[in-house]
């Protein structure tokens, strides 16, 4: 089974979908002989455009890079304050910090474990000068909520849709909402490069600032190739481009990410089916109908989480935590604030291993082994059964 101990030790809680085409891809590339900047990553850039529904996408080398280079084309500088939500990997709070701004908690629902309007509106400061929500699991948030709660205030939007490639809201593929948003190409998203990132900027003057920025400033991808005795450095920028190699990969992956959201939303529906024999794991609800799901989260008695959480690696099931909360990371403190839902939210949550090579019988260990744990952590003297996850707060 894909999940059972290895000679590398437990299973991946979760690896790329690489379907062998990868490989001639980048062979192809290899051949070219031109490895950094170039027609092969401005080729992914059109084909996602394409795929999303938008005018412009730019590719860059990291999700991390996309937030970075979002969030100062949307004008973050020192002293601006980002709202984003605890619960999300540390990258989206390294991003708002290599700005020179400060990260803002909020709050999220515990239902979705995405900020909704309410709980971006509390977070607000005086110095708030962009929004980030985040995507959790590739389920799309209301922007149409978020950004008229913020029609008043000179307040941008960076979406964080690092999980949320090919997801949807209200008949409209994510990044085709009016949001700066961005993108995560890494090894373990749904469409991965081996390691990108993309952002889909609002307006030409926003796209062409981007592609300057990623390449250190430089005019354009063209005046730096050809360039035989110097070339024109117009502002401060990063090392930020895309790869051929990596677009190779996500050109290949674009084309069949058809497949990709169709057997992960399989795989959900298969834990769906699993989980309702375990009234005590309480499935996080993803709307998969609108999502390509990007994990499997299930919320199981604090008291039991971390007992459990051992019981599964012992059994070469590695599950995850996603996420620890980013205003208790010891960076982070001096910017933490009071968030109950998150706090209790975080003792619970548990990812289970999710990912394209999965077979039916790793899922029935997966579960079998989770209830067996629960039962052993949670099972009364008396042998009567604990509550359900829906009698311990309407979950």
């Amino acid at each position: 089974m894909a999940v059972v101990t290895s000679p590398s030790g437990p299973a991946a809680n979760a690896r790329p979908f690489l379907h062998g085409s990868e490989l001639a891809a980048i062979g192809r590339v290899l051949a070219a002989g031109q490895y950094g900047h170039g027609a092969e990553t401005e080729a992914f850039e059109a084909e996602l455009a394409a795929y999303l529904g938008v005018d412009d996408v730019v590719a860059v080398a990291t999700g991390t890079a996309a937030l970075h280079l979002a969030l100062l084309v949307a004008g973050v500088g020192p002293g601006d304050d980002v709202v984003v939500p605890s619960l999300t990997f540390c990258a989206s709070v390294q991003a708002i910090l290599a700005t020179g701004a400060h990260p803002r908690f909020a709050d999220v629902d515990p239902d979705t474990l995405c900020a909704t309007a309410d709980h971006i509106e509390a977070a607000l400061s005086p110095a708030t000068r962009v929004v980030m929500p985040v995507l959790y699991g590739g389920r799309a948030v209301d922007l149409t909520t978020i950004t008229a709660r913020l029609a008043d205030r000179d307040i941008a939007v960076v979406e964080d849709a690092a999980h949320a490639f090919g997801s949807q809201h209200r008949g409209h593929r994510v990044g085709a909402t009016g949001a700066l948003t961005c993108f995560s190409f890494d090894a373990i998203k749904a469409l991965t490069c081996g390691d990108g990132g993309a952002i889909v900027p609002r307006t030409p003057t926003e796209a062409g600032w981007l592609r300057r920025a990623r390449l250190l400033g430089i005019g354009s991808p063209r005046e730096r190739r050809v360039a035989t005795v110097s070339y024109a450095v117009h502002e401060p920028g990063f090392r930020y481009h895309l790869s051929t190699l990596h677009a190779a990969i996500g050109r290949v992956q674009l084309a069949r990410f058809a497949d990709i959201a169709a057997r992960r939303k399989q795989l959900w529906h298969q834990y769906a089916t699993a989980l309702t024999d375990i009234p005590i794991a309480a499935l996080v609800d993803l709307d998969v109908v609108n999502t390509v799901p990007f994990n499997c989260v299930v919320r199981v008695p604090a008291p039991a989480r971390d007992a459990v959480h051992a019981q599964l690696h012992a059994a070469g099931i590695q599950a995850g935590v996603h996420y620890p909360p980013n205003h208790l990371q010891p960076a982070f403190t001096r910017w933490s604030r009071p968030l109950p839902n998150t706090e209790d939210i975080a003792g619970e949550i548990l990812s289970l291993p999710f990912h394209p090579d999965l077979t039916d019988d790793d899922i029935s260990h997966v579960t079998a082994t989770l209830a067996a744990a629960l039962e052993n952590e949670l099972a009364a003297p008396d042998g009567t059964t604990p509550v359900s996850a829906g009698e311990r707060g309407g979950r």
